[in-house]
């Protein structure tokens, strides 16, 4: 199968990836002026649209760009699936600010809306992570926001895999854990499942927040804290969260091999959160 989908869905219609075309001034593209949200979908179902779609109205709002329908939404997502002859897919639905001038300012045009769709890929059973040495400026304009703003991640998941992890984590400016280049993090310390709190600069993100509800549910003690990213020195347990990943064990960290993963309450809380999104996700 090519890498790339034959179709896509770009303002409102499904056209062939060969054919779709996307202005040269689009801000989306000239200064990543743009929202995005990825996701899973099976037999046809985007995961937790609801929620994905809130966060998406909360990245448009910050950055003055008109906010999709959520049904507009569903139907970009079921239509390019249906195209490509997916029933599961990886899910990315892009909304930039439009055509603008070739300066910061946006222009007074729609927004560009795009949905793609791609074969899931499975992820290998744990996860090698490294430390990186820049940081999350959790009081930016961009903290917390999922934007197209995506270079930082892509420099830093690089640095990750160059050196044989699968995953770049980074700290925030006050040197505490803040998060992964596309998943948030859990650590476990003496006993309880700790993650850092959205003050950190971290994505807010719909796994990690399901994750925590699940725990809650099951009387798994989980807590949102503040900690040193130093902790990652000591750690015996961790585990990282994404809406592809689900809960994925952390195996690896700067290429100390943990003693066991997944640990036995990352094993609960994985258990919790397959249990827990049956009954609580649209």
């Amino acid at each position: 199968m090519s890498s790339q989908p034959a179709y896509i869905w770009i303002n409102g219609r499904v056209v062939a990836t060969s054919e779709a075309r996307l202005s040269p001034f689009d801000h989306g593209f000239t200064v990543g002026d743009g929202v995005f949200e990825s996701l899973p979908a099976r037999a046809l179902k985007p995961f937790a649209l609801q929620r994905h779609w809130q966060r998406l109205t909360v990245s448009c709002d910050a950055l003055g760009i008109q906010v999709p329908d959520i049904e507009l939404m569903r139907t970009a997502m079921v239509e390019v699936m249906q195209a490509n002859g997916l029933s599961d897919a990886r899910l990315r639905f892009t909304v930039s600010s439009g055509d603008g001038p070739p300066g910061t300012p946006q222009g007074d045009g729609p927004p560009t809306i795009l949905a793609v769709a791609t074969p899931l890929i499975p992820w290998p059973a744990t996860e090698k992570i490294l430390v990186v040495p820049w940081t999350r400026n959790e009081t930016g304009a961009l903290a917390g926001l999922k934007c197209t703003s995506y270079a930082e991640n892509v420099r830093a998941l690089r640095m990750a895999r160059s050196a044989g992890a699968g995953e770049a984590i980074l700290g925030n400016t006050k040197g505490e854990l803040c998060e992964g280049t596309g998943s948030n993090i859990f650590v476990v310390i003496d006993g309880i499942i700790l993650t850092p709190p959205l003050e950190s600069g971290c994505l807010a993100g719909v796994t990690r927040a399901l994750a925590i509800e699940a725990c809650q549910a099951a009387g798994i003690p989980v807590e949102e804290r503040a900690v040193p990213l130093s902790v990652l020195d000591e750690v015996d347990e961790a585990f990282l969260t994404s809406s592809t990943r689900d809960v994925h064990p952390i195996s690896e960290i700067n290429g100390r091999l943990l003693n066991k993963a997944p640990g036995e309450l990352t094993q609960k809380a994985a258990a919790a959160f397959a249990e827990y999104v049956t009954s609580v996700v649209d």
